[in-house]
């Protein structure tokens, strides 16, 4: 991938400049529904409410203007939150910050590898069992904001969150729970029937306002800096990006895989569009860059608001643009109205967005569409909620290769195909049928399914020649073609001629450089099965008086 082919280009901005009225009204949707949402993620991943509106203006503008999508919104989402908790833990803030430059870094040599076509290649049992995870993970981390307890520890996000239900049984107190589902039940029923309107900060207003009107003890986001602190690269100690390479290695790949489904899902909501995957990972790059430098946390594609985008009628990038200047004229003119939001509120922000990322009647078809994609799907849900989102793709892709290589392997098959009229002339009918066989190999031959084929093909009894018919063979690997050495050599061994016909001459070239011809090499292999038999007639003097 050239660097030219990953820079903006006039031609994406002229119809932006040209008519932008609606792409400025959707950016200004798309703001009101991302506030909320910046605030919360930013408290959830430890580094504060400011960090996420850092995220949401640094990033947002940056990935808008280099990524691959015209449609995606980017910013601080709840998928890279539940990455990020660790390692604020066990890291700290600086650890964080430098984490997303790394993984910055990281993106943009994905950019220039052409990595990002290989979304195209995840399974959707994967996907979808990934995002319930992720959905359940981050109601769990919205727990103790929701129940009003603070301090609540563990090692895992149902540990912290079993230890805040532990702890507000204790001393139960329901302002904080109450404001949490009054919020979300808002957001749903709201969202459903007047989708365009921002229920999620018509909620949190309202909410805000209640608590500091009747003095509800509820907690509050508190002061947040009124504007962008100054880039800096204080955080960063090259003595710590050893350890830090694994953190930053798992949020660059779900940077990579969250942005580029998001863009692929914005694909689908606007017909005729297509995103560039590699240009993508370069714009994420970018935000993941600059965001670190500002103080904010990790970016991704963002799906919610990406949806929102597109469904408010937005046509170029100016949109996405438009939201972070929105956002960014919120950091430095109203900060102090911020201050007062309750966390509870946020929370319920954020529970209500659970709920809208989990689409049952996709889960429940994928469930019933075969028990191999059940499987995969939920040891990937499993895995997500009990671990990591980064194992869990990847042994949720490790399951499902296991599985899609079995299915293969059930396909190739050996079968005897019998010798008929249209084969060779009448008259050598009966003389073939009894010393001639042949044998057609349907599908791959390659690791999985060689075994089974040595088995059935060293069984061969009573012939003086075998013909392998290889036209239908789909693929051949190292392995296959090593076994095919063998069951030839334990034939020939057997004095059984051995002869090819139909070999495409990929599979010839990878045959003979494994030494896996038969006897007399190309002279072995034909065109066709009637030259093949036509050769084998030779052998048929000596067969007949023995016979």
């Amino acid at each position: 991938m050239t660097g030219r082919a990953l820079l903006p280009t006039w031609s994406e901005w002229k119809p932006a400049f040209r008519a932008p009225g609606t792409d400025l009204l959707s950016g200004l949707v798309v703001a009101l529904v991302a506030l909320p949402l910046a605030l919360g993620f930013g408290i959830s991943s430890g580094l504060g409410a400011a960090a996420g509106l850092a995220t949401a203006v640094i990033a947002g503008a940056l990935a808008a203007v280099f990524g691959g999508s015209r449609f995606q919104v980017s910013g601080p989402t709840g998928a890279m939150t539940v990455v990020l908790v660790p390692i604020v833990a066990e890291h700290g803030t600086s650890g964080v910050l430098t984490v997303g430059l790394m993984a910055g870094v990281l993106l943009v040599v994905l950019a220039f590898a052409g990595v990002g076509r290989a979304v195209r290649f995840m399974p959707a049992p994967v996907i979808e069992g990934f995002t319930a995870g992720i959905a359940v993970v981050i109601a769990l981390q919205q727990f103790p904001g929701a129940l009003g307890v603070s301090g609540a520890e563990g090692e895992k996000v149902w540990q912290s969150a079993f230890g805040a239900v532990r702890e507000f049984a204790d001393d139960p107190q329901a302002t904080a729970p109450v404001t949490a589902l009054v919020v979300a039940v808002v957001i749903l029923i709201g969202g459903r029937y007047l989708p365009k309107l921002p229920f999620a900060l018509v909620a949190v207003l309202v909410a805000t306002v209640v608590a500091s009107i009747f003095d509800l003890p509820l907690a509050r986001i508190g002061t947040i800096p009124a504007g962008l602190p100054a880039p800096s690269l204080g955080f960063l100690r090259l003595d710590d990006l050893t350890s830090l390479l694994l953190p930053a290695l798992a949020v660059a790949a779900l940077a990579a895989l969250e942005s580029l489904l998001s863009a692929t899902a914005a694909d689908a909501m606007a017909v005729g569009t297509s995103h560039n995957p590699d240009r993508e990972l370069f714009g994420q790059g970018l935000a993941n860059i600059a965001a670190p430098l500002f103080g904010g946390v990790p970016a991704t594609g963002a799906i919610a608001r990406t949806a929102v985008n597109v469904r408010s009628g937005a046509r170029t990038r100016l949109a996405a643009l438009t939201h972070a200047v929105i956002l960014a004229g919120i950091v430095y003119l109203a900060a102090g109205l911020v201050a007062d939001i309750p966390i509870a509120a946020l929370a319920g922000v954020l529970l209500a967005t659970t709920v809208r990322m989990v689409e049952a009647a996709s889960l429940a078809a994928i469930a019933r569409a075969s028990r191999g994609d059940a499987i995969v799907m939920a040891v990937t849900f499993v895995v997500t909620v009990a671990l990591d989102l980064v194992t869990a793709v990847v042994i949720g892709i490790g399951f499902a290769l296991v599985l899609a290589v079995r299915a293969i392997a059930r396909e190739a098959n050996l079968r005897q195909v019998p010798l008929d009229e249209t084969d060779h002339l009448g008259e050598e009918h009966e003389l073939l049928r009894d010393h001639i066989v042949a044998y057609r190999i349907d599908g791959p031959l390659f690791f999985a399914a060689a075994h089974r084929f040595l088995l059935e093909l060293a069984d061969v009894a009573d012939v003086k020649v075998v013909i392998l018919r290889m036209s239908r063979v789909t693929a051949l690997d190292t392995t296959g073609a090593r076994v095919l050495e063998d069951a030839i050599t334990k034939l020939q061994h057997r004095h059984i001629t051995v002869l090819m016909s139909g070999l495409r001459e990929d599979h010839r070239q990878r045959l003979a450089a494994m030494s896996a011809l038969p006897a007399g090499g190309d002279d072995a292999v034909f065109p066709d099965t009637g030259a093949a038999i036509t050769y084998a007639r030779r052998f048929l003097p000596a067969t007949r008086r023995t016979h």
